[in-house]
């Protein structure tokens, strides 16, 4: 199927011939699709399995050759100094979002985007597997988000604070980090947007994670339960559910999660609160889950690097604004986005640190920096000001 090319043992890809793509089994075309039958009418057993094994066969030869592609686009960029040079998170999304155009089911959107970012990731990772620092240690939901964005062959690098996060990948330690900015139900996390007020590094993604917490304990009964561990922000997210079925148990605020979980392995009236994954880690059992007080618990995270990026056709940008004292002086940064049409996703203050009862706007837009409209209103917001920081522009989560 492949052959070498000369003198450099580089696998070298081979022209396919034009095939017709096979027919898809969608809901919809299920019951047009032939299906073999036995004497009683139902499915035959081993035609099914050895059509199966049919597609198989084709799927893990589309992929091997995926691969000698993927490689070909590392050669056409030349001798890179690391794998984070090859990484180009807008033509990621780019595929993504064709993925979920072109799906038709039975698969939802969601399956399908992962299965296509383990192939990426596997393919990118023959040039170099990227590192990428999150939040530990071993599984916290920031381990989540990273492979949910990255893929599992992507190397995660366990740190123990959000600032250990930035200082590694600005150190050049790590090529990307995940951090959390904000939940769906407790909102922003203020600790990550302040140090972007004094970090060089830029915002090149984001990513959406259903939290679902889970009590995990050593013997999986809630009887033997006398105090409880976990983040903060997951005790905020179970209060009712807490008052509701452990109302007289200590509950106690740790780092992480994760952490929690370390500590209920160690006694037998302990628990905690954690993601599904942290029972697997640390050898507990599911007591109750999921047990978070809103359904639709999201955490977004925002995955930073020491570059920025093009447009990948669906972005959003986000702004770090110092503005004047001054009478209307948020309305004149404002207003040039709304004449343009430009949607606003979120707008927060902080202490600008730099002097007394001075803020610092942080502000979500959709588009690119460096495209119109919003670079026209990025241009018109700089006169008002006192200063203006593109933080990245990004592709906007892709599900």
């Amino acid at each position: 199927m492949a052959e070498k090319s000369k003198g450099t043992g580089s696998p070298k890809p081979t022209k396919r011939a034009a095939k017709k793509p096979r027919a898809r089994t969608t809901a919809a075309q299920q019951s047009s699709v032939e299906i073999p039958t036995d004497a009683h009418g139902k499915p035959d057993l081993l035609a099914v399995r050895a059509q199966i094994d049919g597609i198989d066969h084709e799927i893990q030869t589309l992929i091997a050759e995926r691969a000698i592609w993927a490689h070909q686009v590392g050669k056409a960029k030349g001798k890179l100094a690391a794998a984070v040079d090859y990484y180009r998170p807008e033509r990621e999304a780019q595929v993504l979002r064709r993925v979920v155009d072109r799906n038709e089911g039975p698969l939802s959107d969601e399956v399908l985007v992962r299965l296509f970012r383990e192939i990426m990731s596997a393919c990118l990772a023959q040039q170099e597997p990227l590192r990428v620092g999150y939040l530990g240690p071993e599984g916290t939901f920031s381990q989540q988000a990273v492979y949910k964005h990255f893929g599992h062959s992507a190397k995660a690098l366990p740190l123990t604070t959000i600032e250990e996060v930035f200082d590694e990948v600005a150190a050049g330690h790590a090529d990307f980090g995940v951090v959390p900015v904000e939940n769906s139900g407790t909102g922003t996390i203020q600790s990550t947007l302040d140090l972007f007020l004094t970090s060089p590094l830029m915002i090149c993604g984001e990513v959406e994670l259903r939290v679902h917490q889970y009590l995990l304990s050593r013997t999986g009964h809630i009887e033997d339960i006398e105090r409880v561990y976990t983040h903060a922000l997951s005790l905020a997210q179970c209060k009712s559910w807490l008052r509701q079925n452990l109302p007289k148990v200590e509950k106690h605020a740790v780092v992480s999660n994760a952490e929690a979980a370390r500590r209920a392995r160690n006694a037998d009236d302990a628990a905690a609160i954690a993601g599904e994954n942290a029972a697997h880690v640390y050898g507990l059992k599911v007591v109750a889950g999921p047990i978070e007080d809103r359904s639709d618990n999201t955490t977004r995270f925002l995955v930073i690097g020491r570059a920025s990026f093009p447009s990948s056709g669906n972005d959003r940008t986000s702004l770090l604004v110092f503005i004047r004292d001054q009478p209307g002086a948020l309305y004149k940064i404002l207003e040039p986005l709304a004449r343009r049409s430009i949607s606003m996703n979120r707008i927060e203050s902080r202490p600008a640190h730099g002097a007394l009862w001075q803020y610092a706007f942080f502000i979500d837009v959709a588009g690119h920096a460096e495209e119109s409209p919003l670079k026209d209103a990025l241009a018109e917001i700089d006169k008002y000001a006192g200063d203006v920081r593109v933080l990245g522009s990004y592709p906007v989560a892709v599900p």
